[in-house]
């Protein structure tokens, strides 16, 4: 996938675990409410509530010209067959705007991530074409962080998307992936001056992360360079203001803009903070004053 004609979603858009909690009333008002105001992407992850497809098939309903980007519908919830199917069909309805963000989700038993997911794009990649129907490409990205699943998102007709990273990092990826394969690059954000009510609801949001049982996440956050110390007791603080940039507007959209230097094609911005079956818009419209001018 060449970044000059392959994903256009803009410099910034908005990530949000919000939809998965909310009625379909207020999802339908907020993502009009960001399109108006200017955003040109949302990304959604899939968590075990909503299906992923269904729910992205729900979004683009309710807008015009936004991308909607499943950040990621999980390879293990669905075969191959369910996946291109159901993509097909968005891609045809809505031209050019849907990815299907795949990640692997609950890995299988002695399997290793890349090879799951290997496995998985030859099977979409081996599945008949319909005649009968329009075939709009499906564009897709995949959920990388370690050196073989970018090399992999490098070398099929894919992206890369990552998530929880630092700018390092960034600087890292795109050097794996080379300079044509779009890099899409999530990061949490709160709007909080005060720095221990900061750290404090960023480690709480950090918790799954760091839980003893979430292997992938500790081992990924090793080789960023996090020592056990830093990964223990809730997380350092260096840790902490690494991965939750909090402070006031202008401060956190400066830090943003850091991982578009460093490489990537696109910031996905996760505000995190608000309250379940709130709306975060508040803080997505002082986003939007700050990124999109």
């Amino acid at each position: 996938m060449n970044r000059a004609d392959g994903l256009s979603l803009g410099k910034f858009g908005i990530y949000t675990f919000d939809f998965e909690r909310q009625p379909a009333a207020l999802m339908r008002e907020s993502v009009a409410a960001l399109e108006e105001q200017g955003w040109r992407a949302l990304w959604f992850p899939e968590v075990g509530g909503r299906e992923a497809l269904t729910q992205a098939a729900f979004l683009l309903a309710c807008t015009e010209r936004m991308q909607i980007i499943n950040g990621i519908a999980q390879i293990s919830a669905r075969g191959p067959q369910q996946a291109y199917g159901a993509s097909l069909l968005l891609a045809d309805a809505y031209p050019g705007r849907h990815v299907l963000g795949l990640g692997v989700g609950r890995s299988r038993p002695g399997v290793k991530p890349v090879t799951a997911m290997a496995e998985y794009l030859d099977q979409l990649d081996a599945l008949p074409s319909s005649s009968s129907a329009p075939q709009a490409p499906v564009r897709r990205i995949l959920a990388a962080y370690g050196p073989r699943m970018l090399e992999l998102a490098r070398d099929r007709p894919t992206g890369a998307h990552t998530y929880h990273v630092t700018v390092p990092h960034t600087a890292q990826a795109r050097e794996i992936l080379g300079p044509d394969t779009f890099l899409g690059v999530e990061h949490a954000v709160l709007f909080e001056t005060d720095p221990a009510q900061a750290r404090a609801t960023a480690r709480r949001h950090l918790s799954v992360y760091l839980d003893p049982g979430s292997t992938y996440n500790l081992a990924k956050f090793r080789r960023l360079g996090y020592s056990e110390a830093d990964l223990s007791h809730g997380g350092s603080d260096r840790l902490v203001d690494d991965l939750v940039l909090w402070g006031s507007p202008e401060s956190i959209a400066d830090r943003l803009r850091a991982h578009l230097e460093a490489g990537a094609d696109h910031v996905a911005v996760q505000v995190i903070g608000t309250e379940p079956g709130q709306t975060a818009m508040p803080y997505w419209r002082e986003l939007g004053e700050e990124l999109l001018h």
